[in-house]
């Protein structure tokens, strides 16, 4: 049974810059939660050469209803010119806290 509620995926250059545009996007009701998990190593390629950086991930909980919104406001944050915003459906989860998610972002009717 899928739900309503999307975990978003993003990383960043920094620990503050992560902080910074979590922080906002909860501020504005975009998003009920974001996790910051610092210490990530990333290995991709850009322009053309194969990289490897230490980035912070951010794991953002938001309603699918708001994902439009919240993908354009952490683009606009965000540093990078070509941010990670990866949007993976909630399958399912503990009733409670999806009320909390739900309730907890703008615009909400829960």
């Amino acid at each position: 049974m899928a739900t309503d509620v999307l975990a978003v995926l993003c990383t960043f250059p920094s620990s503050d810059e992560a902080t910074s545009a979590g922080r906002a996007l909860v501020e504005e009701g975009l998003a009920a939660c974001a996790n910051l998990c610092p210490g990530v190593t990333s290995v991709y390629r850009w322009q053309g050469q194969v990289v490897q950086d230490q980035e912070v991930l951010a794991i953002i909980k938001t309603r699918a209803d708001l994902f439009q919104a919240m993908r354009a406001r952490l683009v606009a944050l965000h540093s990078y010119d070509v941010p990670e915003v990866i949007a993976l459906p909630v399958v399912d989860g503990h009733e409670p806290y999806l009320d909390w998610l739900r309730s907890s972002t703008r615009g909400s009717s829960a």
